[in-house]
């Protein structure tokens, strides 16, 4: 006699028609829904709900198409990457209480490879008005109309240069929890470019570190179909990050100190850097303008996936260090001598709250008493460059006041991307900073950077209201 195990029914959840007729802050629900576009063949669509985690005086109801073969990437399959969708988007000019994502069911759990060239935006995007329905059910009653008018729920479209994308590693550290580096192939007004990244799973649309790669073989990279089997190397002579170039370019505010102690034999200025991901900065000041680097980072798996992924080294003139970056700085500020401090601070550290939109520095960095400490490890001449995103424009303006009220100077460098600020403070009044000069190191700095970047530094006064 042959026997077979009873198979168990699996339970379907059933959502109550009145969940979403009310919005709860940083209310997240997903759930399956038959696809209208292929309801023969049985498939079902992966829908996500979230609500705004603030109060918004808005309605506004917003869906995106998950873009085909993206389904797993934590930017579409993840509540930290749904909110950062969220509060990244508005219609109107107005921010979304509601957003609402809607794909095919992912494959796996886990985040997979892409190539789009295997799958066409519309290949299996069901009709707009298809979705309708679905997406009205799922629209709060707020956003209906007092004159009885049905609303139109527009579908956003989520765009970025990203075209190919293999997964190198998926790893855990300590301080930053989940994260994977990954080689992309970007297409960038026509041209290709190839990058290797890591992101952090906790807010997985921005990227943490990025660096150019080439292929080590151009033929061989005609011949072969898949990217997962071409071999890279490493171009650490040039910055992608769009703003690591401008605060390089800051430290030309000190370039005419700095001439004048290169006359000295041996002299190599010394560089701090708070946030150190996965490198790209560190080695950069190092092999192109022959600083000596102090690097800090939280997580020291972090650390060993720059060494691993980005040519990232610890040498003679290259220290890492695991530690958090503020408590590193107040006990170096206790007990360093003026031999040992640095000519140049560089601050790229972001928050680590994924329930706000992407801003830096965190709000822990903006205290008098850090600055403070900040200003005590720089030399008399040195100079503090730091990556700014800032959630407001009053909120800039406070960060500028603070930093007034601790450095003798404050400089700015508008990136052009929209949203990275970075500034520069000085510990001492120094004269001429702006002044273009045409000695060996600002000739270096010239080299390595855009002249632009250096040209488009501008004086922050204390009157002046920034941004």
């Amino acid at each position: 006699m042959q026997l077979r195990k009873r198979r168990k029914k699996k339970k379907m959840m059933s959502l109550n028609p009145s969940t979403f007729e009310t919005i709860v802050p940083s209310r997240y629900l997903t759930f399956s829904f038959p696809d209208p576009h292929h309801h023969r063949r049985r498939r079902h669509l992966r829908v996500a709900v979230l609500d705004s985690p603030s109060a918004v005086t808005s309605s506004d109801v917003a869906a995106v198409w998950v873009p085909p073969g993206r389904e797993t990437d934590w930017i579409f399959s993840t509540f930290s990457g749904h909110l950062q969708l969220l509060l990244s988007s508005t219609t109107t000019n107005q921010p979304l209480s509601r957003l609402i994502l809607v794909g095919k069911t992912p494959s796996q759990s886990h985040p997979s490879s892409y190539n789009s060239d295997l799958h066409h935006p519309s290949s299996s995007a069901p009709p707009q008005q298809n979705l309708a329905p679905l997406l009205l059910a799922l629209s709060p009653k707020s956003a209906f109309l007092d004159n009885g008018e049905i609303p139109e729920i527009p579908f956003l479209i989520y765009e970025d240069d990203v075209v190919k994308s293999s997964i190198l590693e998926i790893c855990v550290g300590p301080c930053v929890g989940e994260m994977l580096v990954e080689n992309v192939e970007l297409e960038i007004d026509g041209v290709k470019e190839f990058r290797r990244r890591l992101r952090f799973k906790r807010m997985p649309n921005f990227v943490q570190s990025q660096i150019r790669i080439v292929p080590k073989s151009k033929s061989r990279f005609k011949n072969l179909p898949n990217f997962e089997d071409l071999d890279f190397e490493l171009d650490t002579g040039v910055l992608v990050q769009s703003y690591l170039s401008p605060m390089v370019a800051g430290i030309s505010v000190i370039s005419q100190f700095l001439e004048g102690q290169m006359k000295n034999i041996g002299f190599r200025p010394k560089a701090l850097c708070l946030g150190v991901g996965g490198g790209a900065l560190v080695g950069f000041l190092n092999a192109q303008l022959d600083f000596e680097v102090f690097g800090v980072d939280n997580d020291e798996v972090v650390i060993e996936i720059g060494k691993k992924y980005f040519g990232l080294e610890s040498n003679e003139f290259i220290h890492l260090f695991t530690d958090d970056a503020i408590k590193y700085v107040e006990k170096l500020a206790e007990n360093t001598i003026e031999g040992d401090k640095f000519h140049a601070v560089m601050v790229d550290l972001d928050s680590s709250d994924p329930t706000v939109s992407v801003c830096a520095p965190p709000m822990g960095f903006v205290r008098k008493s850090v600055l403070e400490a900040i200003r005590d490890v720089m030399r008399d001449e040195g100079v503090l460059v730091i990556n700014t995103i800032p959630s407001s424009k009053l909120d800039y303006e406070r960060l500028i006041c603070e930093f007034h009220g601790v450095f003798q100077e404050l400089y700015e460098i508008d990136t052009g991307n929209g949203d990275n600020f970075v500034l520069i403070a000085t510990k001492s009044k120094i004269e001429n900073a702006l002044e273009a000069n045409e000695g060996p190191f600002f000739s270096k700095l010239k080299s390595v950077v855009s002249r632009s970047y250096i040209d488009s530094i501008r004086k922050i006064s204390k009157n002046t209201i920034a941004l």
